[in-house]
């Protein structure tokens, strides 16, 4: 596959990107921020008894949360629906089923709306509340050739997503992930407009979230924090003529390298209690600032190799996503990239927590990879590998690497080591088995 850096789609004199930017919701963080949910609401413009919609699934509704956040709300004198069926890795359909609960109960959509769950739960959220105000079906804002590739041209009233997971970055991520089931992919509504006004993020919301889930949220949170760390300077890219054709994906700067070092130490040093010991909060509060801070990084500089390869996994084998990305992560971002920048991932290692005092950079990553591999092992609920994850077999390893290379150049572009489908579908083999009992 030919490794372009160029972000514009059009041709112009090759020069470097020069600028960079970050866009960020308003963040309300800590325990019990739950509780300012409407102030943040009153805060965003929504006046009076404006009426509101919040948008979860049965889990969250079943675990006490939603009937938490809707009386909480009511009590402040809002009108508020709920939409509880929201699905895992939503499909264009669930989208479209969001859609005509708002556009039977409203004449022009809700006043503000509040997506509370897991990524699916928020991207739901983020995608009805941007196709509502645009107008049309996912499919118009969706890229060719699966979609039109309409581009949105409004955000719509206010939307507050409040994650109930520590993985995902959906809460300040431009971008919502919606399933192709007829296609076995995935794609994406990537715009500034996707983006929510405000997160809250409390993490006390997070603590019903049972052990595998909390692993598997984590390690993606870790996945796009190591991600955002050892992926391309944002000056290494080519400078698109238009500003508004820069990607969401722009590469790492300073200060996404800062929040990627800080997510790392906080995942890595806290999500053995947090598995373990559930209502420890101070782990939690860990887990949740660290998988902010890594979605600050991996969302804003850019999610790479492991990513474009996990959604084509997710799509066929109907996989959890935070599953896919620890059993593709030592193969993928760690022993493949490597050769990109070795100092850099001896770095990673370092900030790990690895002792690689005497080590060349090369062998300070292998032992990040060894160190990773131990941590999911201590876990005690995450699979081995890929072929324990979904009885994937060599067999498939060449359909997986032509999905990837077919569908995922949006991620494959911010890989800081070119790749072809022999490489990814190498990379796919030794995701096989990570570790052997």
């Amino acid at each position: 596959m030919g490794y372009q850096r160029s972000v514009s789609a059009d041709s112009h004199e090759l020069s470097p990107e020069t600028v960079w930017h970050i866009d960020m919701p308003e963040i309300r963080f800590g325990r019990d921020a739950t509780d300012e949910l409407a102030f943040q609401l009153r805060d965003l413009g929504v006046e009076g008894a404006a009426r509101g919609l919040v948008i979860t699934d049965e889990g969250i509704a079943d675990a006490g949360h939603a009937d938490r956040v809707v009386a909480h709300l009511e009590d402040a004198g809002l009108d508020v629906d709920l939409y509880a069926d929201s699905e895992r890795e939503p499909s264009i359909g669930a989208i479209e089923d969001c859609l005509a609960f708002v556009r039977d109960n409203t004449d022009d959509g809700y006043d503000f709306y509040v997506g509370l769950g897991g990524g699916s739960c928020m991207d739901t959220a983020k995608a009805t509340r941007a196709i509502v105000a645009n107008g049309g079906s996912p499919l118009d804002y969706i890229a060719e050739p699966t979609g039109d590739g309409q581009r949105l041209t409004e955000s719509g009233p206010p939307l507050v997503l409040l994650p109930t997971t520590a993985g995902t970055g959906a809460e300040i991520s431009p971008v919502a992930i919606l399933s192709v089931p007829e296609k076995e992919i995935k794609e994406a509504i990537s715009s500034n407009h996707v983006r929510a006004d405000a997160a809250v993020l409390d993490p006390t919301l997070t603590t019903t979230l049972p052990p595998e889930l909390t692993a598997r949220t984590a390690m993606d949170a870790l996945g796009h924090a190591i991600e955002g760390y050892t992926t391309h300077e944002h000056d290494s890219l080519l400078r698109a003529e238009d500003p508004a054709k820069r990607p969401v994906y722009a590469g790492r700067t300073p200060l996404t390298e800062m929040f990627s070092e800080k997510a790392i130490r906080l995942l890595s040093g806290s999500v053995r209690t947090a598995v373990h010991n559930g209502d420890d909060l101070d782990a939690r509060e860990d887990m949740l600032l660290g998988a902010l801070f890594g979605a600050i990084s991996g969302l804003t500089a850019g999610a790479s190799l492991c990513h474009a390869m996990a959604y084509p996994v997710g799509n066929k084998y109907h996989t959890y996503h935070g599953e896919t990305i620890a059993v593709l992560t030592p193969a993928s971002t760690i022993d493949y990239n490597a050769a990109s920048d070795p100092g850099r991932f001896a770095e990673v290692a370092e900030i790990f927590g690895v002792d690689t005092a005497g080590m060349t950079d090369r062998a300070a990553a292998d032992a990040l990879k060894r160190e990773y591999i131990q941590l999911q092992r201590d876990l005690n609920v995450l699979p081995s590998g890929l072929n324990e994850l979904a009885g994937i077999t060599e067999d498939e390893v060449d359909w997986l690497a032509q999905q990837t290379v077919d569908t995922q150049e949006r991620l494959l572009r911010c890989n800081p080591r070119p790749v072809t489908k022999e490489d990814v579908a190498d990379v796919f083999r030794d995701a096989l088995h990570n570790w052997e009992e």
